[in-house]
């Protein structure tokens, strides 16, 4: 009998390792499938390879045939884990392969922040542009200044990596400290949240999302913050409290954010955040290298095909349900 899979978005990589060992439906819409459609689909397929954007919880999984389940992601935040192990259905993820992308969007968005480009390109546009002038959008310097990264995991120290090249001093604050010779290597020093807080010139996330670090970031936090502080998220929307964000920038009590990821997602288009200048908002790009999301893609489709011959999945989120 043919396994059936069904598959959440249209993926940007070839599907043929995939049809040649199971019939294969594609969601075809931008928007994710409604949940309804979902529920409808478990109760048919075999593999489900899903994305951040669906929810996968307990009632889904009870009633579905599922023998695997593959996430086109690193988190799976969205996925009732402890559901699918009771139902001894593996699931998989795509780790390490974004690290870089994600790094370098950072960069991108520390640096546009910085330097006020999106706001440099509306003045342009408008036609503001009248000469040269002596104090037109100016903006701190990189080079030279205080980093701090909350979270020091494979994303983090890479975005350390590249502030080396700027000669940064770097502080990080994570929940475990690494070894003194790591620390060295990446030119960095362990210190807790407020004193990276108050110290640092730029800031950015790369913590997991957990009930631990939902709005890590909020009043009491931006309070501790320079003004001149520049503040970067490309790790979940729910680490920063947006209500206290849009009072800091609004009140000039940091200088710009540059957000990758919102709370919700897509941040709604009333969402007073929109209004402001010195904030820059991207719809969670983190990842969008075509090399990188076509890897993705590719381990997801790993997983999915090992599950559904009763292998392990080479990147298993639950691996105890193999006993």
């Amino acid at each position: 009998m043919t396994n059936k899979i069904f598959i959440t978005r249209r993926l940007p990589t070839d599907l043929a390792q995939l049809n040649a060992v199971a019939s294969v439906e594609v969601w075809p819409e931008r928007q994710p499938p409604p949940y309804e459609v979902l529920l409808a689909k478990v109760k048919e397929v075999d593999g489900l390879l899903c994305l951040l954007t669906d929810r996968i919880d307990q009632q889904l999984i009870a009633n579905s045939k599922l023998k695997v389940i593959s996430q086109m992601a690193v988190g799976y935040d969205n996925i009732d884990v402890a559901a699918a192990t009771a139902q001894k259905i593996p699931v998989g993820n795509t780790p390490g392969v974004l690290t870089d992308a994600t790094a370098d969007l950072t960069w991108a968005l520390l640096m546009a922040a910085a330097r006020r480009v999106v706001e440099a390109d509306r003045f342009t546009r408008a036609g503001l542009w009248q000469t040269w002038e002596p104090d037109l959008l100016l903006g701190p310097n990189v080079a030279g200044a205080t980093l701090g990264i909350i979270g020091f995991g494979r994303i983090g120290q890479a975005v350390a990596r590249r502030a080396q090249g700027f000669d940064m001093r770097i502080l990080y604050t994570s929940r475990h400290r690494l070894e003194p010779e790591v620390e060295k290597a990446f030119s960095t020093e362990f210190v807790p949240l407020e004193t990276l807080l108050q110290e640092s010139d730029f800031i950015t996330i790369h913590t997991p999302g957990a009930d631990d670090t939902h709005h890590l970031l909020s009043d009491r936090q931006f309070a501790l913050m320079k003004p001149s502080a520049i503040l970067i998220n490309t790790a979940r929307g729910s680490i920063i409290d947006q209500d206290a964000l849009y009072r800091a920038l609004d009140q000039k009590q940091i200088a710009a954010a540059a957000l990758d990821v919102t709370e919700p997602e897509p941040i709604p288009m009333d969402s007073p955040l929109l209004a402001l200048e010195n904030l820059i908002i991207t719809p969670h790009i983190g990842s969008a290298s075509r090399q990188t999301r076509a890897k993705m893609a590719d381990i997801a489709i790993a997983n999915l095909i090992a599950g559904l011959k009763g292998d392990r999945l080479p990147h298993c989120v639950n691996p105890e349900v193999y006993g």
